[in-house]
């Protein structure tokens, strides 16, 4: 059997006060409003018999990708860090040179769909962010809400050379059951071979209170049929799930919506897709 990897995790310590933890502070997120370190997800994982995961930035700043690297280096688990770089800097190249040689860095993200403005990953400065990690072969994580999903064409059209992969399917209206906002964006993304979708995140934009999985079907259904199980990856989101879900209601909710899949395909979908894109080398 292949090695099965949570593509998609994150970890805080509100101890470090050099990180804004602030967005944890607002209505509604009580419930994951405390520290969530290595210790706390290895009983998670073991349960439901995930091998390696990745673990994914939650800040806008160099501290924390050290922080980041440190746990994964000191975590048998964590097989890599999706980090964070300045994108619009003009030392980006040495941001990337620099983190290039640490082993378990194996990606960049930006939390685009924070920024004010709708347009900024497009924005000349970013794209000139974005043709140095093509340079450098450095996967690049897209997050973004509906709104932005329309840009992934130009960037698909831009950098043919660059991986990128689609966090949390864009964040779909899963709680209002619509598709006609985000189905032909979705599709069109997956046109361009060098985009990935992550199958993540799907719990937290459903009903928090009432979600089932069928819910996640049609979402699920959409994007295995546009991508493929060999460009599609699992992907927690724990702890920000908990707002939800459990980590093995999360797991068992995607095993359930995924149809039925060959032992190849599923084997992509659970562990191969992420392996390769980021390069892990399990």
């Amino acid at each position: 059997m292949s090695i099965k990897i949570d593509a998609h995790h994150h970890f805080w310590d509100l101890n470090r006060t050099e990180f804004d933890y602030r967005w944890l502070s607002a209505p509604g997120n009580e419930a994951i409003c405390r520290s969530y370190l290595p210790d706390t997800l290895a009983d998670h994982i073991q349960q439901v018999g995930v091998d390696k995961t990745v673990l994914v930035q939650t800040q806008h700043t160099l501290k924390e990708n050290d922080w980041a690297l440190d746990l994964a280096e000191n975590t048998d688990y964590i097989a890599g860090v999706v980090g964070w770089v300045d994108l619009a800097a003009d030392d980006i190249e040495d941001q990337i040179l620099h983190y290039k040689e640490m082993d378990k860095f194996v990606g960049v993200r930006h939390i685009t769909q924070d920024e004010p403005d709708d347009n900024f990953i497009i924005r000349e400065d970013v794209l000139r962010g974005l043709k140095v990690l093509e340079k450098h072969n450095v996967p690049f994580d897209l997050l973004f809400y509906v709104k932005h999903l329309h840009h992934a064409q130009h960037l698909g059209q831009m950098f043919g050379e660059l991986p990128m992969v689609i966090d949390h399917l864009s964040k779909p209206e899963i709680k209002d059951r619509r598709l006609d906002n985000w189905e032909a964006n979705i599709r069109l993304a997956a046109s361009f071979p060098n985009i990935m979708c992550k199958l993540s995140g799907m719990v937290t934009e459903a009903d928090w209170n009432h979600w089932s999985p069928s819910d996640l079907k049609p979402y699920v259904e959409i994007v295995l049929e546009a991508f493929g199980p060999e460009r599609c990856m699992f992907g927690s989101d724990w702890p920000v799930c908990e707002l939800a879900a459990s980590y093995a209601d999360v797991h068992h909710a995607l095993t359930e919506t995924v149809g039925v899949l060959s032992e190849c395909e599923r084997d992509d979908l659970f562990g191969g897709t992420a392996n390769r894109f980021y390069r892990l080398g399990l």
